[in-house]
């Protein structure tokens, strides 16, 4: 692998990645969530959608062999391997309103969508431009009534899931900075992009 990567704990990323590239996104200690929106390179009003995608994929629980689609109905990713298979598309990034609303929190807290906020406005983008990000490694739960609980990841140190660039894409990724998400604890995240040809093994 090459242009290996390290996300500190409570902070976040944006980077390019080209069509065929394969996308690693490592845990490398284990129980450590990860948020990630995409954006289509050449116009950024094509996004990722958590509608779209849980619609045409027909299941809550995305995980290998699953594509990740766009607002306009195109797939921008495909996940051809995931270690954990544990992933969460319902929740949207954390945010300082999250730590205010749900856990009482007062001042300023790091949150998810600071942190992609941060890293995406060099590349135009606006914080209410950013959708509901993909979070990998979350472990979000619902019981038959639809009551959601947010539980500590299943990720242990060195689980992985890789994805196929399907477009040329913007990334946006974090080392989630939510207390709950993560098991009361922050560690980093690490991402490494390979070409098609090195990347990804048994996909199709």
């Amino acid at each position: 692998m090459h242009d290996t990567h390290t996300i500190a704990p409570q902070t976040g990323s944006a980077f390019h990645l080209k069509k065929g590239e394969i996308l690693t996104v490592t845990d490398p200690l284990g129980q450590q969530v990860s948020d990630m929106v995409l954006f289509n390179q050449h116009d950024f009003g094509e996004k990722l959608s958590s509608g779209k995608s849980l619609d045409f994929e027909e299941c809550l629980l995305l995980t290998t062999g699953n594509y990740l689609w766009s607002n306009r109905s195109r797939k921008m990713m495909k996940i051809i391997a995931d270690t954990n298979g544990r992933n969460d598309f319902l929740l949207a990034p954390c945010s300082k309103e999250t730590f205010e609303i749900m856990y009482g929190y007062e001042g300023e807290h790091p949150s998810c969508l600071n942190n992609l906020t941060t890293n995406l406005a060099p590349f135009g983008i606006a914080q209410d431009d950013i959708p509901t990000a993909f979070n990998i490694f979350m472990n979000v739960q619902f019981d038959l009534q639809g009551k959601i609980s947010v539980l500590p990841p299943t990720s242990k140190a060195g689980d992985y899931v890789q994805f196929e660039a399907l477009t040329d894409l913007l990334v946006g990724l974090t080392a989630c900075s939510a207390e709950d998400s993560n098991g009361g604890s922050f560690k980093p995240i690490r991402y490494s992009i390979t070409p098609a040809d090195t990347g990804g093994a048994g996909y199709d």
